[in-house]
């Protein structure tokens, strides 16, 4: 459905949300709201969410290769394994967003993720499941997207049940939109799902 674009096409109309910058455009033309089933993406995207609290998308795109680098490719095996000498590491490191509470999440939450893969086979058939495996088609307008819905707020209370932490509804909404399990381009947008 989504194809590869020019950043530099700027005569598209894109969700509201999508500034001018390159980095940016091809993220939502290329990126948000397409399905995603590999179980490394969805933890990394998972992660980078957790770290975007508070922050901009964008600043989180551009450290996107250095919370690559410096997470081991968000390999969930190794993430798990991560011990205080490895969080001092990560502190001190000004290539990425150093905030304790992130970092300590996202470790613990690799941990809750491999339970996840052992219980249904694949944390892609847990969090797909919700939808019956089809992703959900919005029609919204810019100023009518929602932060958050009764679908993340089910998903949140079932992750913080099985122990994961800072996966509220706001977060995991965004999560959704950005594996294609709910694909909100908006009415406006060329990548509109509805015509």
């Amino acid at each position: 459905m989504n194809k590869k674009t020019d950043p530099a096409d700027l005569t598209k109309t894109r969700c509201a949300w999508c500034s001018e910058d390159p980095i940016y455009i091809k993220y939502h033309d290329e990126e948000w709201g397409v399905p995603k089933h590999d179980d490394q993406e969805l933890f990394e995207l998972l992660s980078l969410e957790i770290m975007q609290a508070g922050l901009s998308w964008i600043t989180i795109l551009k450290k996107r290769s250095a919370f690559r680098r410096l997470f081991d490719g968000f390999n969930v095996k190794k993430i798990s394994l991560y011990d205080q000498d490895k969080l001092d590491s990560l502190m001190k490191d000004e290539s990425i967003v150093r905030n304790e509470k992130k970092i300590r999440a996202i470790i613990k939450n690799a941990r809750v993720f491999i339970q996840i893969q052992k219980t249904f086979g694949s944390f892609d058939k847990y969090i797909w499941s919700f939808v019956d495996n089809k992703p959900l088609l919005n029609n919204f307008s810019d100023d009518a997207l929602p932060s958050k819905s009764l679908l993340s707020e089910k998903i949140s209370k079932d992750l913080k049940s099985k122990g994961m932490v800072f996966v509220g509804p706001i977060i995991i909404y965004s999560f959704l939109q950005a594996v294609g399990i709910i694909n909100d381009h908006s009415i406006n947008c060329f990548l509109s799902p509805v015509t």
